[in-house]
C-alpha cells in the first residue's frame, strides 16, 4: 500500500515504420508595405487606473495578513530569546555573587 507504484514504459506493437524524409524549403519573402495606425496622443496628466476586484482586494488583504503574522512571530520570540538569556544571566549573576561573598566570610 505504501510501495511506489513505477510506470512501465510501453512497447511498441506491430511494424513501426522509421520517419519519412523531408525536404526542406526556401521561404522568399514578399514586398510588402505597412501603413501605420495613426496613434492619439495621450493627456500628459493621465495615469493608468488600478481596478481591484474582489478576488485580487481578497488576496492583498490575505497576503498581509500573513506578513504581520509572520513578522509578529519573528519579533516575539526575538523578545522572548533575549528575555530568556537576560533572566540566565541574571542567575548566573546572583549565583557569582553569593559564591563571592560566602568565600570572604571563610
Amino acid at each position: 500500500m505504501f510501495r511506489p507504484k513505477i510506470p512501465t514504459m510501453p512497447t511498441p506493437t506491430g511494424h513501426v515504420t522509421p520517419p519519412a524524409l523531408v525536404e526542406p524549403t526556401t521561404v522568399v519573402p514578399a514586398a510588402q508595405t505597412f501603413t501605420p495606425a495613426p496613434v492619439a496622443p495621450a493627456p500628459a496628466s493621465s495615469r493608468p487606473t488600478v481596478q481591484l476586484t474582489p478576488g485580487t482586494a481578497l488576496a492583498l488583504v490575505g497576503g498581509g495578513t500573513a506578513v504581520v503574522l509572520v513578522v509578529g512571530a519573528v519579533l516575539v520570540s526575538m523578545l522572548l530569546a533575549v528575555a530568556i538569556t537576560g533572566a540566565s544571566v541574571a542567575v548566573c549573576a546572583v549565583v557569582l555573587r553569593s559564591l563571592l561573598t560566602s568565600q570572604h566570610r571563610r
